[in-house]
């Protein structure tokens, strides 16, 4: 348990020390981590806050408009990237360097950002567990393993970096966000890239973008998920309408957790199983088969990737 009103005094302070009163960058995503960094930098330093949120072209279905609809009061500059992302990831299949060119094209595209509204300062909503897993060797997160190590900024801001994901929602709360952010479902910083094991492709892209929508329009609502998500993870063969078909598996994972550091799957009923993998199947061209993942963390991580 974190004290939450100790925790954003102090916070608010530390933002409005190392600002220095100049402009201030937040890299918005939109998640519960970046969501209360957005909110304590605004009470902070009100309009030398510049938000930027990229479209990465790796985004959920639907995931930018809603973001622009919740975060209308602040106005964020929202920056079409897509190709930038996709051309680089070209031929890419290892997790790592994908992880790594993902957070590096991040950086360039926020220092760009910064430097047409004359912002100094980067804000990040890093928090612990992406410190662990980074040093680790687990994963390298985008804004800590994956970041340059040449930055184009006076520092980088991190006041989350000390606390677990349950006291940045316990924050979240104590903030007066809403509950649709507050306990909004973790979504990586790399987006749908890793939910595509292998080469990133736009085909494999569109597949799990609408895999994942499907899966957490069956799940979300019933199961309360800590996350669930659907993957590409390969192709197999498969039969559609007495035709051949050498198609993509996509895996569903759904798991319950407090802080991200273990987690356990989801007894999802037969039927709801069921229900999701004709859906996959019927209603996007190109998979052969749906498969559940029961893995626990650890062995297993959360995301595939």
């Amino acid at each position: 348990m974190v004290n939450t009103e100790k925790f954003i005094g102090k916070a608010i302070e530390e933002i409005k020390e190392k600002s220095g009163g100049e402009k201030v960058v937040i890299a918005l995503s939109g998640g519960v981590d970046s969501s209360v960094c957005a909110e304590l930098a605004a009470q902070a330093i009100g309009d030398r806050l510049v938000p930027i949120y990229v479209d990465t072209g790796l985004m959920r279905k639907g995931e930018t408009k809603r973001i622009s609809e919740i975060f209308s009061d602040l106005n964020p500059t929202i920056v079409d990237a897509g190709e930038e992302f996709l051309e680089p990831l070209r031929g890419v299949t290892d997790p790592e360097r994908k992880r790594k060119i993902i957070g590096e094209k991040f950086i360039r595209i926020f220092e760009r950002e910064a430097k047409k509204t004359g912002a100094s300062y980067l804000l990040q909503g890093t928090i612990f567990p992406d410190v662990i897993e980074s040093e680790g060797g687990i994963k390298s997160h985008h804004n800590v393993g994956g970041m340059p190590l040449d930055v184009d900024f006076k520092g980088v801001i991190e006041p989350l970096i000390d606390l677990y994901k349950d006291e940045v929602r316990e924050v979240a709360v104590a903030l007066g966000l809403p509950d649709e952010i507050a306990h909004r479902m973790p979504f990586p910083g790399p987006g749908l890239a890793v939910r595509c094991i292998g080469e990133v492709t736009p085909e494999k892209i569109g597949i799990v973008r609408e895999a994942n929508a499907i899966v957490e329009e069956e799940i979300v609502e019933q199961f309360c998920p800590w996350q669930c998500l659907a993957a590409v993870i390969g192709l197999g063969t498969g039969v559609k309408g007495d035709v051949r078909l050498h198609g993509w598996i996509v895996a569903v994972r759904a798991v319950y957790s407090r802080d991200a550091m273990t987690a356990e799957p989801i007894d999802i009923p037969y039927d709801v199983l069921l229900r999701m993998s004709s859906r996959i199947t019927s209603e996007i061209q190109g998979v052969s088969r749906v498969v559940y993942d029961i893995t626990m963390k650890p062995p297993a991580t959360i995301e595939y990737e």
